[in-house]
């Protein structure tokens, strides 16, 4: 009897990585079985700052640095969160693009940093798994021939063959608080509790693999390559239970090590470079993946101690906290850190290439909330470097406060230079498109006249087949008096969504209270519109699209997405989801829309829209998109402009990844102000996408064109 399963499917860097916790009826026992086989395919685009460049830098003797104006930060909230830091007293240091951009106190001072311990400490394991002596798959007493006991009682819970790994690193074994011989307080998987025990635990299992002392290979290995030396870390012995094991000195991971800021910031630098240091793959980047963001399995697991930590299972990776959640929404989703007691931080933010060390005295708790404290530190920070001065006084791109955290899947984007952007159809935008059945593109463009010969009059909707590949179409405009629509701007019917089944065009109209549905069946020449309109929320819905003539669907379904508002041009704080049965797409009664995902991971539907959910969600920034099935790299790409002035020629955009129509969501790419407008509404035709789905071609209403630019893909591998 099954009477919990999810799972969650990690491409990329973590290979193909499914978990199920279950409990098996005949054996009364917990599996965790984590079965890891190369990804044949995987990622698509990469957070722009996510994973180091040629241009990254690195300390060397000592931090480079730069002036606040120079890393694009503003210098008076970054002050404003010093303030706040120099409340509890200690040190601390701010770096952006791998130099210091602001310290404060004393940078070689060591700081007892507790619970920080726990975040450093799990390098150990990353190396072990890296090294293929542990997985998180492991049982712990296989590892360990004496784990769990003392003290003796646990022996007799039948939980302790049940302990993996991956439950010691993400605090649900179920071992009491204090660091020394604890009891289990419940069954391994069931619950959430921060725990020094267990962690403890771990690094046994670690040292025991190696046969090693933790500290000396973590000075060897990660230390000494960071230019870290013994007078800026200390690593005291087990303070809780005998200084040895096996002859071999026993270290700690819940509590132990000492270290000045500095030292700290390049741990920090280590992840947010997803564990490369210079040209050294010190940690597999998969690994640092999984440890900076919450395992599904666990972010639904009720905590022990609900009213100390709240939702904590929700925000916590392998020993790192995170905000994967949005529970600090003024800080990007990616966004994770290392907690200690006195409020040592470890803070990185890989969408704003951000690392953050402060150590010292606590911070007064004015809140019952566990993660206020935090506030008003983290979010000056995060102000001080979204800034619209400070980022024009940068001068870089940046991928700044995407919603969510970055993709696991992708390891870097690479755009075609700005001059090789192919422009066609001068003064029209829009274009979404499809793949159709005689291998033409069939798209919809507005307020313009088409492609060359245009029009002899402007059109609010016209209609064009594109014929060829990406660097080398003609596009053809296809007259149609029962398609075609006039009138500017919102006032006039504009096409948002277009798609082909079994040789049937459908197109998405928005602008027409809110939405509605016209069908072909002749390729464009004529069609028909529906009886009927989505009349709530849906105001500027989009098909997503797989292979030419809907080759390759998951499933027997059509799925439309658009922003949650009625009106095209209103940006919202969500996305929402509908799907119909392909045969039944002119039927309004056969739409089910999204309402959410159930306790054992399955999306779940309703008939109701007034019930439909958010699919995505961020604040104030959802807005007109596209989205595409890659087949190559089994994924599903959605692009979303963020709302501005006037997108055509400037702005942002932000582009997501998902192993399923409904997620979960990761960011692959975000940027508030491009290096080109990305237009209106941007997609990756798949007819454009190469079979390994390592190349793609943005289409996009940029320069209020039919605007294409190639984009290269590197894929994320395990430990290079």
């Amino acid at each position: 009897m099954v009477l919990a399963m999810t799972k969650r499917q990690v491409f990329g860097p973590f290979m193909f990585f499914p978990i199920m916790f279950m409990y098996q009826s005949n054996k009364s026992r917990l599996r965790v079985a984590i079965a890891q086989t190369l990804c044949a395919a995987a990622g698509l685009l990469s957070a722009a700052t996510a994973n180091a460049q040629p241009t990254d830098v690195f300390p060397d003797g000592a931090w480079r640095t730069a002036t606040p104006a120079e890393a694009g930060v503003d210098a008076t909230l970054l002050d404003k969160a010093r303030q706040y830091a120099l409340a509890g007293g200690g040190s601390g240091i701010v770096t952006r693009h791998g130099k210091s951009v602001i310290t404060w106190g004393d940078q070689a001072r060591r700081y007892d940093l507790k619970s920080t311990t726990k975040s450093i400490g799990v390098t150990a394991l990353g190396l072990a798994i890296g090294d293929g002596k542990l997985k998180l798959a492991d049982a712990a007493a296989e590892c360990h021939p004496a784990f769990a006991v003392p003290p003796e009682n646990n022996a007799q819970t039948g939980w302790v063959n049940e302990i993996t790994l991956l439950h010691l690193a993400t605090q649900t074994a179920g071992f009491e608080k204090p660091g020394g011989y604890t009891r289990l307080l419940f069954r391994p998987g069931t619950r959430w509790h921060y725990s020094d025990g267990g962690p403890n635990w771990l690094a046994e299992c670690v040292t025991l693999a190696y046969r090693q002392d933790v500290r000396d290979l973590m000075f060897k290995r990660v230390f000494t390559p960071l230019g870290i030396a013994a007078e800026d870390l200390s690593w005291r012995a087990n303070a809780y239970r005998e200084h040895a094991i096996d002859g071999i000195p026993r270290r700690e991971f819940g509590s132990g090590i000492s270290a000045n800021v500095e030292a700290m910031a390049r741990i920090g630098y280590l992840y947010l470079r997803r564990g490369r240091w210079k040209d050294e793959q010190i940690l597999p980047a998969a690994f640092v993946d999984q440890a900076s963001t919450t395992v599904d399995v666990v972010k639904d697991v009720p905590e022990h101690d609900a009213d100390r930590f709240g939702d904590a299972s929700a925000h916590y990776g392998l020993l790192w906290w995170n905000n994967t959640d949005g529970t600090l929404p003024g800080v990007p989703r990616d966004a994770y850190w290392s907690w200690g007691l006195y409020d040592s931080l470890i803070l990185v933010i890989p969408s704003l290439d951000l690392v953050v060390a402060r150590a010292g005295q606590s911070w007064q708790r004015n809140s019952d909330e566990h993660y206020d404290v935090l506030k008003p530190f983290f979010e000056p920070i995060v102000s001080a470097a979204t800034s619209t001065s400070a980022n024009q006084a940068d001068g870089r791109q940046h991928s700044d406060t995407a919603p969510y955290p970055r993709s696991a899947a992708i390891a870097s984007l690479h755009w075609a230079p700005a001059s090789s952007i192919i422009r066609r159809a001068a003064g029209s935008d829009n274009w979404p498109i499809t793949w159709m059945d005689n291998d033409e593109l069939f798209t919809a463009y507005g307020d313009g006249r088409g492609f060359k010969p245009f029009t002899n009059r402007k059109l609010s909707l016209g209609l064009a087949r594109v014929i060829g590949g990406p660097a080398n179409f003609t596009g053809v405009n296809v007259r149609s008096p029962s398609g075609e629509r006039t009138g500017d701007g919102a006032a006039g019917p504009k096409a948002s969504g277009m798609l082909m089944v079994d040789g049937v065009l459908y197109m998405w109209v928005r602008n027409t209270g809110n939405s509605q549905l016209a069908t072909s069946a002749d390729r464009g020449q004529t069609w028909r519109w529906a009886d009927w309109r989505l009349t709530t929320s849906f105001g500027c819905p989009t098909f997503l699209n797989f292979g030419r003539n809907y080759a390759g669907a998951r499933d027997r379904y059509v799925y439309v997405y658009s922003h949650d508002a009625d009106s095209a041009y209103e940006p919202s704080d969500r996305m929402v989801l509908a799907r119909v049965p392909e045969e039944n797409i002119l039927d309004r009664d056969a739409y089910q829309f999204f309402a959410g995902m159930a306790a054992d991971g399955r999306a779940t539907w309703t008939g109701d829209v007034t019930k439909r959910a958010a699919v995505f969600e961020s604040p104030g920034r959802c807005y007109r998109s596209g989205i595409t099935y890659n087949a190559g790299l089994k994924r599903y790409v959605w692009c979303q402009i963020i709302p501005g002035d006037d997108t055509r020629f400037a702005g942002g955009f932000g582009v997501y990844d998902a192993p399923e129509p409904w997620g979960p969501w990761t960011t692959v790419y975000h940027t508030s102000r491009g290096d080109v407008g990305p237009g209106e509404t941007a997609h990756f035709p798949t007819k454009w996408m190469s079979l390994d789905g390592l190349t793609m071609h943005l289409v996009f209403s940029g320069d209020d064109c039919f605007s294409v630019r190639r984009a290269s893909l590197e894929l994320a591998d395990f430990g290079r």
